[in-house]
């Protein structure tokens, strides 16, 4: 007999035994199925509203909150609810201020290990993702898929206030706090206030004279990601923002904005 099924029938002799025995081959069994269907990427459990599938059923019933909205998960600090605790715990650290993931190459800190590793791709210069249109590369699918939305003009996201819709939804969280008027950041430097903890971020580099993005032509520095970006343009003379309307492309978004009000008759 195999010495390890000796070792639990001695341990669960009795009737109560047996029965605790029974209930724990099931429980290995089903771990063995588990770790199976991991290792092999089978995924048996089926979202019935979208027809996604899972290798464990806790990840397709974490799946249904996205469908039914439910969030369990409340921040006693400001009542923004989440669908799972791990979220929840990570959003705390909004209010806490901690940032235990630390970049070793400028400094950097971060709440979670995977907004370190994704901000690790900006030193590395790494950047997988090619957009079929205009040929602009990301370091992140993520990102990738973002970035087709400004030239699909796909805005997913509507304010529930005024209507106005967004690309994306860090915009639109940002744009429903001027309805709200909430400015929860403060400059501890010149007590200005922030809607968002990004902006304070940005807005401290002020202060401190942080310039933490390198081109990596010619080694100029900038306090932000976005001029870093548009100098870049300068070296490699990309243009990713083409019209609509008589396909001219542009450097920068907002050119194109400008642009675009010749065709709809608004003035500029």
């Amino acid at each position: 007999m195999n010495a390890k099924l000796c070792r639990l029938l001695y341990n669960y002799s009795s009737v109560t035994g047996v029965v605790r025995l029974f209930k724990r081959l099931i429980w290995m069994q089903s771990s063995h199925k588990i770790h199976k269907m991991v290792r092999t990427g089978e995924k048996l459990f089926t979202c019935t509203q979208c027809g996604k599938s899972f290798t464990r059923s806790s990840h397709l019933n974490q799946h249904m909150m996205t469908h039914t909205g439910e969030r369990p998960f409340t921040c006693t600090q400001c009542g923004k609810r989440f669908t799972q605790s791990s979220s929840l715990n990570q959003h705390i650290k909004i209010h806490t201020g901690e940032k235990p993931f630390k970049c070793t190459q400028c400094g950097k800190s971060f709440t979670i290990s995977s907004l370190l590793n994704r901000h690790m791709l900006t030193h590395t210069g790494e950047r997988k993702h090619r957009c079929d249109q205009c040929g602009k590369t990301f370091t992140t699918g993520s990102f990738l898929k973002l970035h087709l939305r400004v030239h699909t003009t796909e805005k997913p996201y509507s304010c529930s206030v005024c209507g106005k819709g967004f690309t994306w939804r860090t915009n639109l969280n940002r744009h429903q706090k001027i309805h709200t008027g909430v400015k929860e950041h403060y400059c501890f430097e010149c007590w200005k206030t922030f809607m968002t903890a990004d902006d304070l971020e940005r807005h401290q580099r002020t202060h401190t004279g942080e310039k933490p993005y390198t081109c990596s032509h010619c080694d100029k520095r900038f306090s932000q990601l976005g001029s870093l970006r548009a100098h870049e343009r300068t070296h490699t003379g990309e243009k990713p923002y083409m019209c609509s309307h008589c396909n001219k492309r542009f450097t920068q978004l907002g050119a194109l904005r400008r642009h675009e009000k010749i065709h709809t008759g608004k003035k500029p």
